[in-house]
């Protein structure tokens, strides 16, 4: 099969490194163009990229998918099919159309629970015990084609956003490799979804990420996940931005406003919160790296009373 490959983030590129080594035939990478990045706002590739020239693949970096100069560069290619991960445009029907055995996509999530952009955030949010990756055969609404093959992945405690995306990108990976192999037999499955269970994983908002310790310790815990590493879940005390990337939550220990500090030993501290308290593991105060709890209190010493706001 002529494939397309289509993708631009991290996420992607572990999909992109099997389809090589299983020996697929990739005759195009498409991705996002380069954009402005870190603080030097110099251009940066996009992962997809930077993997692809690694590989020795041509790519193909559009700023708009669907004209009709990018539709047809792709046509000259004649694929077979087209392999979408995480490319992070909408594809209308003439693109969709290119390829005879259609465009596949790759989605972390048990489609149809969280269509959208952030399903792994929405995910940890919600404190699941379990998502997984789904393949589909794409149609023009989002994330709501017929579905191939899904993989159930277990969620565990200590997972944040960044490590729960690591194994999500390499079952998405195998999975699509299992889907590639199952298309041109003509045993494929396709399962309509069911749309009264469909849920949305919009992108978080940034005021979300500003920690409301009037929640429940275990909500902000499932926040801190969500957002761990970026763009973090903060707080501000003695008026710096303090960012907290890895905590735990304690039945009990009230007796202070939500935010107030109520504990304090020289390894740890509990906050106050709407129920229960939260215990920092890690945290990062702004402009300085990511500390342990107990290194961090050498440089910013606490008191009980204080007050995150």
């Amino acid at each position: 099969m002529r494939i397309i490959f289509m993708g631009t983030p991290e996420f992607a590129v572990p999909t992109l490194d099997l389809l090589v080594q299983e020996g697929f035939d990739i005759r195009l990478v498409v991705t996002q163009p380069d954009r402005p990045a870190q603080r030097g706002l110099r251009l940066s590739p996009p992962p997809v990229k930077a993997a692809a020239l690694k590989l020795g693949l041509p790519v193909f970096q559009p700023e708009k998918i669907n004209s009709p100069e990018s539709l047809e560069k792709m046509r000259l290619i004649r694929p077979d099919v087209l392999v979408v991960v995480a490319f992070g445009r909408i594809l209308r029907s003439e693109c969709l159309s290119l390829a005879p055995l259609g465009a596949i996509n790759a989605h972390p999530s048990l489609l149809p629970r969280y269509r959208g952009p952030a399903p792994i955030q929405h995910a940890l949010l919600n404190g699941d015990s379990e998502t997984g990756v789904t393949t589909i055969f794409m149609d023009e609404r989002m994330d709501a084609g017929d579905i191939i093959l899904q993989k159930r992945v277990p969620i565990f405690e200590d997972d944040d956003c960044q490590s729960l995306s690591q194994r999500l990108s390499e079952e998405t990976a195998s999975l699509m490799v299992q889907t590639l192999r199952l298309l041109p037999t003509g045993h494929c499955p396709r399962i309509p979804q069911d749309d009264v269970q469909a849920t949305y994983a919009p992108i978080l908002p940034p005021s979300l990420s500003h920690i409301d310790f009037s929640w429940s310790a275990k909500r902000i815990v499932n926040l801190i996940r969500a957002l761990s590493p970026q763009p973090g879940a903060h707080s501000f005390l003695r008026g710096k931005r303090i960012k907290f990337l890895k905590a735990k939550a304690v039945a009990g220990g009230q007796g202070g406003e939500p935010g107030q500090i109520i504990s304090v030993t020289p390894s740890d501290f509990l906050i106050a919160t709407g129920e229960g308290s939260l215990r920092p593991l890690t945290v990062q105060t702004e402009g300085r790296r990511p500390l342990a709890v107990d290194e961090w209190l050498r440089g910013m010493p606490v008191k009980v009373g204080e007050k995150f706001e």
